[in-house]
């Protein structure tokens, strides 16, 4: 039996940390205490192993080298949480999210499913500013919620829409989960973010098809905003003529500046064109000329400044001109600018950003600790050789491969946040993924869209926690309408989180099926056929014993003479010659 146990060390310990977790242990202490436990176990039982335990006392003196080393407190790519966590929650507090909310929801509002489409897009832009899904879900909710409901949106409808969009955040860089995720597999942030962006724009697209399915089938689910709540008035076209102007002024000054700038014209011409149509519409509204209408003008100044927030992080991080962590320190610096413009900064909002930074990072860094301690233990009994043999011995290959990892990571964050799976599951399924030949940023993705469910499931979803909580729970009375509001039940809002869920899975299909989506982070591979090799000429050498080309009339040079010493370019004097011995006397050493 002992020797059962020990041979067998590495399922029962990964079994005894689910055990401590569906108990309700907190993770980061769940890790630690299951790690300590089960070296000790581990030492005592290594002799009768058959060499399946390599631990030994010693071996706990690697613990502060783990904690102190690259791997814990100084591990630069982990620096981007905190940064991206106060960008985040200063921009809540700045009001952005408010105002994003109001214009394009007017900017909507005439079509059917106009507020959904609008909570969709703006969910969108915060995912790309905050990174942070608590901040997106509470500030829709807080916001949105109440105008779908007064306006007759069905509650399922809405509240599924709201929990999906703040969910964004999860796989729109600059995310969180990309930053742990591409720490966790070894790889770099950048990469990480440049292959979550196409599949973060495609989810974006498959909500919002979506919605316009269910306003075509149940129109009455999410009317059109009346007439009398569309304050900001008509003006869709004057705005397509601004953006029209500020393309031309873009491909003017990109010819203009192409032959000095080259590749970098593209996106300083665009900057040019975005400055100009944003000057020319604050000018517009103080002066009072009236060239833009009110929609026009309220819309390009409420969305350019998140939309610069957006270049200012991710443009200089894709364009290799910042890393993450210096990314989100600019961006940081951005959002109390954006927020000291709107004349909301104030210590109350910055003691508020500092203390949820310092959690959320504690949070962070103590799981990590925990993880160290059990990965110390769990690498000692060759836990990662029986799970790589578990995974890699699963049929039909790599598809098969990922198939059940990615049911297995959907499983699991029914009970699992994407923080503790990052951190728990990720080291013990990337050997394995590594070994199959699979690219560890497209891996790293995948579980990414993956561990988005974690957010919506029914019933531990987070998203759906944040919603209920600023969700109405009792009726209350509408402060424009008068009318008296029905709640917003758990059930409905469970119920409408099940439709994107099953959106968030035909997602995970499609990026297993288009790979590209991920790939193109790899950038254009050169097509060896259209490589132009030049040889650079050298002077033709002759075959050995055959005559220089030039007729041998090059001059040769005399053959060294061996017995003198070298000379430097001085001639030496003559060496007068040795008289000759005389052999019929004994040799002198004198």
């Amino acid at each position: 039996m002992i020797e059962f146990i020990a041979q067998n060390m590495a399922p029962i310990m990964f079994a005894s940390l689910v055990i401590f977790l569906l108990i309700g242990y907190p993770v980061a202490f769940s890790l630690a205490a299951n790690g300590l436990l089960f070296f000790f176990i581990g030492v005592v039982l290594s002799p009768y192993s058959g060499g399946s335990i390599n631990l030994a006392w010693p071996l706990l003196h690697a613990l502060p080298d783990n904690f102190y080393g690259s791997r814990v407190m100084s591990n630069d790519t982990l620096l981007a949480i905190p940064f991206f966590t106060f960008m985040g929650i200063v921009l809540e507090r700045s009001g952005m999210a408010e105002d994003l909310l109001d214009t394009i929801g007017q900017l909507f509002g005439p079509i059917r499913g106009g507020l959904a489409y609008a909570v969709i897009f703006v969910g969108a832009l915060l995912a790309a500013t905050t990174g942070v899904v608590a901040a997106s879900v509470i500030a829709m909710g807080l916001i949105s919620l109440p105008i779908m409901l007064r306006y007759g949106y069905d509650r399922r409808v809405a509240s599924g829409v709201i929990a999906a969009s703040g969910t964004l955040a999860q796989i729109i860089p600059p995310s969180l989960v990309l930053i742990v995720l591409a720490d966790q597999l070894g790889r770099s942030v950048g990469d990480m973010y440049a292959g979550a962006l196409i599949p973060g724009l495609v989810l974006t697209g498959l909500y919002t098809t979506y919605i316009v399915i269910m306003s075509i089938i149940r129109p009455n689910s999410m009317p059109a905003l009346p007439l009398e709540a569309r304050t900001l008035g008509h003006g869709v076209l004057s705005l397509l003529v601004a953006v029209l102007a500020a393309v031309v002024v873009s491909y003017a000054a990109y010819r203009y500046l192409a032959p000095s700038q080259g590749q970098n014209a593209d996106i300083l011409g665009a900057t040019i064109g975005v400055i100009l149509i944003y000057v020319v519409a604050i000018a517009d509204q103080r002066l009072k000329i009236n060239m833009m209408s009110r929609l026009a003008q309220q819309v390009i100044i409420v969305l350019i400044p998140p939309l610069a927030l957006i270049f200012l992080v991710l443009g200089t991080i894709f364009l290799g001109i910042a890393t993450p962590t210096e990314g989100g320190a600019m961006g940081a610096v951005g959002a109390l600018i954006m927020a000291a413009m709107k004349g909301r900064l104030s210590l109350d909002v910055i003691k508020q950003a500092l203390a949820s930074t310092t959690r959320l990072s504690s949070f962070v860094l103590f799981i990590l600790i925990g993880a160290r301690v059990f990965s110390l233990t769990f690498y000692g009994v060759n836990g990662h050789i029986w799970v790589e043999h578990l995974l890699t011995s699963l049929p039909g290959g790599e598809i098969g491969f990922l198939i059940g990892v990615n049911i297995l990571v959907f499983l699991l964050a029914f009970f699992l946040d994407f923080f503790e799976l990052a951190f728990i599951i990720v080291p013990l399924l990337a050997p394995a993924a590594d070994k199959l030949g699979i690219d560890l940023i497209w891996f790293g993705v995948l579980l990414g869209v993956n561990m988005q469910t974690s957010f919506m499931h029914p019933p531990f979803g987070f998203a759906l926690f944040y919603l209920r909580s600023v969700a109405a729970r009792v009726p209350y009375l509408d402060r424009l309408t008068g009318k008296k509001i029905a709640p917003v039940t758990t059930g409905q809002i469970y119920w409408g989180a099940v439709p994107f869920v099953c959106i968030q899975v035909i997602m995970i299909g499609l990026t297993i099926a288009f790979p590209q989506m991920v790939m193109h982070y790899k950038g254009t591979a050169a097509d060896p056929g259209t490589i132009d090799y030049q040889v650079p000429e050298t002077p033709s050498l002759s075959p050995l014993g055959v005559p220089p080309a030039d007729g041998g009339t090059a001059p040769t040079a005399p053959a060294p003479d061996l017995s003198q010493p070298p000379s430097f370019g001085e001639t030496p004097a003559a060496k007068p010659a040795a008289p000759a011995p005389d052999l019929s006397k004994p040799p002198s050493f004198n």
